[in-house]
């Protein structure tokens, strides 16, 4: 695979050349910057960036020895720094991949890791800066041969890995069975109604039944009442009052539960363009933000959004339902507009599950967790 999503220190990766994130002065900024100058022999590479590079602008790169790290090289990407996103950072930002691999390509160098240029102390958010990157990259690797690790590690990231890889393999035994040998039981939601309606009746006929003697109690005797002084006749008109507030009660669980339904009837016949784009609505998101996260290309998302009968593939579906944040209910719901179902004989189903189903909405974590596995990734 000529790119890969890897969690690890850039300064210990076994690569020809490792890219930093440099400013524009001879100054040793925080984070990967600091990283790699204490990696590679803080004094020694200061020294030659200030005798032999000096300055340098926004966007552009520099190469420098490697020194005491495994890499033979360091390339410096002069990264801009975040301030609203409509200052040029996205300009500058893809001129630092695209410069970096040029160095890369001229020095014949046949490996080389990225950090997330900008996305640290530079303020880039993480999400766009990591397509933006990707764009790049696999846009050099149309013409170009060279294995590309874009590499990720922060505390946050490298703290929900551990977490999550004992719990992931505990989920995937659990799930991960014979499809043939497994037995769902399920209960249709029209169903499950009209079994709520059913006991609501029972309980409305109990309360008319119990008519004759409302008011017999006020609430406050009622909290006063000894049921063991009253006789069986008050004691039964007593238990049909609580029954007509249980059924009140009922009536209002009910009538929300069928005015959801009801909502949700209207766009049952809903494509899986409409019904996205109803869920994204709903949930007072933005298109643009929900493919950003889900890392979709704009191109692919405009062809979902303006031909209500597309159908994506089903890996782009899986990281849509991340992007917007949707319950396993509603990515089951969503999946199956486009033909496509979670399978518990498919190992990357069952991980894109466990992710929705903990509300880990994290693209850059999955995409590792099934490179962990040997599976396709979803990042090209």
């Amino acid at each position: 695979m000529p790119l890969k999503i890897v969690r690890n220190d850039i300064t210990k990766m076994n690569t020809e050349a490792i890219v930093n994130t440099a400013n524009t002065l001879p100054l040793v900024g925080p984070g990967c910057d600091m990283a790699i100058y204490k990696a590679a022999g803080y004094d020694e590479l200061l020294a030659y960036r200030t005798e032999h590079i000096g300055e340098v602008p926004e966007g552009d790169a520099f190469i420098t020895p490697g020194f005491r790290l495994r890499a033979r090289y360091i390339i410096h990407a002069v990264s801009p720094l975040f301030v609203n996103g409509s200052e040029g950072e996205e300009s500058l930002l893809r001129s630092c991949y695209r410069k970096s691999l040029k160095l890369a390509k001229e020095k014949d160098i046949r490996s080389i890791a990225f950090p997330l240029i900008s996305t640290g102390s530079f303020g880039y958010p993480k999400e766009e800066g990591l397509r933006i990157a990707m764009d790049e990259i696999n846009a050099f690797l149309l013409e170009n041969h060279m294995l590309i690790y874009l590499v990720v590690f922060d505390e946050k990231a490298h703290d929900l890995g551990k977490r999550l890889f004992p719990d992931l393999e505990e989920y995937i035994d659990q799930n991960y069975v014979d499809e043939l040998c497994r037995v769902e039981e399920s209960i249709s939601e029209s169903t499950q109604l009209r079994d709520r309606i059913l006991r609501r009746e029972a309980n409305q006929n109990a309360a008319r039944r119990s008519e004759k003697g409302k008011g017999l109690f006020s609430e406050k005797r009622r909290k006063q009442v000894d049921y063991n002084r009253l006789d069986e006749s008050s004691a039964e008109e007593l238990c049909y009052e609580d029954s007509i507030d249980e059924a009140s009660t009922y009536d209002d669980s009910i009538l929300k539960l069928e005015s959801e339904l009801e909502e949700k009837m209207k766009h049952i016949s809903d494509t899986f363009s409409q019904y996205l784009l109803y869920l994204i609505k709903e949930k007072n998101m933005e298109n643009a933000e929900v493919y950003k996260r889900a890392l979709v290309d704009k191109k692919t998302f405009s062809k979902i959004k303006n031909n209500m009968d597309y159908h994506p593939q089903k890996l782009t579906a899986l990281c849509l339902c991340v992007g917007a944040h949707l319950n396993l209910d509603e990515t089951k719901d969503l999946l199956a507009r486009a033909g496509y179902a979670l399978s518990p004989s498919d190992k990357t189903d069952i991980i894109f599950s466990y992710f929705i189903e903990n509300e880990i909405y994290d693209m850059i974590e999955l995409d590792i967790q099934l490179g962990a596995r040997g599976l396709p990734c979803f990042i090209p």
